[in-house]
């Protein structure tokens, strides 16, 4: 072995370190190395430099390299490391104001103005974040040098709890169980035996619905999807009836509602600071007083779930048979013939409750926004699913569902640009330099700023405009990074599988039925204190179209025309594309 030393440019010359090098390695197998020892995450982005540490030296293999006199500079694509810059700030409050009430269009400016790795300081909190799909991939990758662990500086600081599985630090004991009794209960198998209580539920919810149009009244989009969603949730996750939609004033149940009190207080004092977070009184109070309520609630529900008979039985097999979710955690047993810890049952149904609808309904509102705003999509929908052969009696399965193609480009392309979450949030276990160059300190919470992310310019062609014909595009032509709505990693949601289905079916048995109309032109603001984003003001009415065909005849060789009735029993006609086969 032979010996050479090495540095970042970027650092003194005087910081180099010997690394010991085999003469028959690839240049790949140099940057591993060299990269272990600089602390550089994506080694593969190293390249080495002469004396004068420019691209005119750069040497191109490992006998130059090796051949080299002095220690040898490295760059990080192409690029000396740098501190992470960002807004100087102001005294006690820092960048707050530079930050909020917009946070995702002011953090998209500064990631404009200052690169892609940023670090804002907030009412004494540091937080750094990047919009590079490379960097984003590094920090949410469970490595030696990033986790998941929840520090006063992690957006989850407020209601972490290392008994749960999305709210607790990866390097525990409880976290490993929960990954392991919690995901054959939300995997491809156990999501397909709860397609049909999706479907379920989202036609339950049509004498409300249809009670609004015959009233003519606008209704407030995201307040009904976190009702429908956590109808869904609420079914799925404990076996229970929250009867949202026995009325069109039916209130929400005390559970949900809590539960989504308790990610708004958490957004706001987790905003402010530690100061703020250890008042005694005002938000800081309540958030601890409806986290105990939360808790206890839940166990009621928990304890009042439906049993199907499952005991003892194995994990893969009790997630196909189970009522729900409360009821696969008390009876499931792993290999061992052992059950899920009781001590770690609670916690983790408030995650698999709280977060199955936080985002759903958040993400149902985003999905009807671009039906009522980017014009001919709803169309598309309505027409694909005449294409495919929808029925309103049939059953909805997985294979439909994901077989529509239309859609699921429809849902990308909307979690491209209205992701609800946006705020995953990794810790460095050591000093370590990102792509790009940048270096962040040990201990320090850095956030992969999805909505920039999904909207670098750098990365999406026309990246504001909404187009979901841009996923026909080869998914290689993009980096594994660039498209990450549910993170990604061994911390990634484990709920996407439900997710996605049930976005699907519910979005799609509503646009089949109703005609969707945004009422009014104000600006749709989001909620810049909660957890999630999600459309406050969004208000829109729906026409019952009752798309069921009474009669249909070949117009020439693409078009038909479908007759239904409306409310007041008249026949309406409705055109469209598609195949040539009669539909007599």
């Amino acid at each position: 072995m032979a010996s050479q030393s090495f540095y970042l440019v970027g650092d003194d010359v005087s910081t180099a370190q010997a690394v010991a090098v085999d003469p028959k390695w690839r240049l790949e197998d140099l940057k591993k190395a060299v990269g272990l020892a600089l602390h550089v995450a994506v080694p593969a982005g190293l390249s080495f430099h002469g004396p004068d540490e420019s691209d005119d030296q750069r040497l191109g293999d490992v006998s130059e390299v090796l051949a080299a006199t002095g220690p040898v500079g490295c760059r990080v694509d192409g690029r000396p490391v740098q501190e992470p810059q960002g807004p100087a700030g102001l005294p006690l409050v820092g960048s707050y104001y530079e930050i909020f009430p917009d946070h995702l269009g002011n953090h998209h400016r500064l990631f404009q103005k200052y690169g892609s790795v940023i670090k804002t300081t907030n009412m004494g909190k540091v937080n750094y974040l990047c919009n590079s799909p490379e960097a984003a991939l590094a920090c949410l990758t469970e490595s030696i040098y990033f986790t998941k662990k929840i520090n006063e500086a992690h957006p989850l600081w407020g209601i972490k709890d290392n008994t749960a599985i999305f709210i607790g630090d990866t390097e525990t004991e409880n976290w490993r169980l929960a990954h392991k009794y919690l995901p054959p209960a939300m995997g491809p198998k156990a999501v397909r035996h709860y397609t049909p209580l999706m479907q379920e539920c989202v036609r339950s919810s049509f004498s409300v619905f249809d009670e609004l149009d015959s009233r003519g009244e606008a209704w407030n989009v995201y307040q009904y999807m976190v009702k429908l969603a956590s109808q869904t949730i609420g079914k799925f996750a404990l076996g229970t009836d929250w009867g949202h939609f026995k009325s069109v004033d039916s209130p929400m149940n005390e559970v949900a509602k809590n539960i989504v009190l308790l990610l708004s207080l958490n957004k706001k004092v987790t905003a402010r600071g530690e100061w703020y977070r250890v008042l005694p009184f005002g938000d800081a109070a309540r958030l601890r007083e409806v986290q105990r309520t939360v808790y206890g609630q839940l166990q009621e529900a928990v304890d009042a779930a439906p049993s199907s008979g499952i005991a003892d039985l194995p994990m893969a097999e009790a997630a196909l048979r189970a009522s729900c979710v409360a009821d696969y955690l008390v009876n499931a047993v792993d290999e061992k013939g052992e059950h899920f810890p009781k001590g770690l049952l609670l916690a983790n149904m408030i995650v698999v409750t709280g977060a199955g609808y936080t985002t759903t309904s958040a993400l149902l509102s985003w999905l009807i926004y671009c039906m009522v705003t980017y014009p001919g999509t709803q169309d598309r929908l309505v027409q694909e699913l005449v294409d495919y052969g929808y029925t309103p009696d049939m059953e909805w399965t997985p294979d439909f569902a994901h077989g529509l193609p239309y859609l699921d480009r429809y849902v990308k392309e909307t979690q491209r640009l209205h992701n609800a979450s946006f705020q995953p949030g990794r810790t460095t276990k050591t000093d370590v330099v990102l792509p790009g160059g940048y270096r962040l300190p040990a201990d320090a919470v850095i956030i992969s700023a999805l909505y920039a992310i999904h909207t670098n310019p750098d990365v999406w062609h026309d990246p504001f405009q909404f187009d979901p014909d841009r996923w026909l595009e080869p998914a290689e032509n993009r980096h594994r990074g660039a498209y990450i709505p549910f993170a990604t990693g061994a911390r990634g949601c484990i709920g996407f599988n439900f997710a996605l289905l049930e976005v699907k079916v519910l979005l799609s048995e509503l646009v089949w039925r109703y005609r969707f109309t945004r009422q009014g032109l104000e600006a749709i603001e989001y909620d810049p204190e909660f957890q999630l984003i999600r459309p406050l003001n969004l208000c829109i009415t729906n026409r019952f179209t009752a798309l069921q065909m009474l009669d249909a005849f070949r117009c020439d060789d693409t078009t038909h025309v479908s007759w239904t009735r409306n409310n007041g029993g008249q026949y309406i006609a409705f055109g469209y594309l598609t195949s040539t086969q009669d539909r007599t």
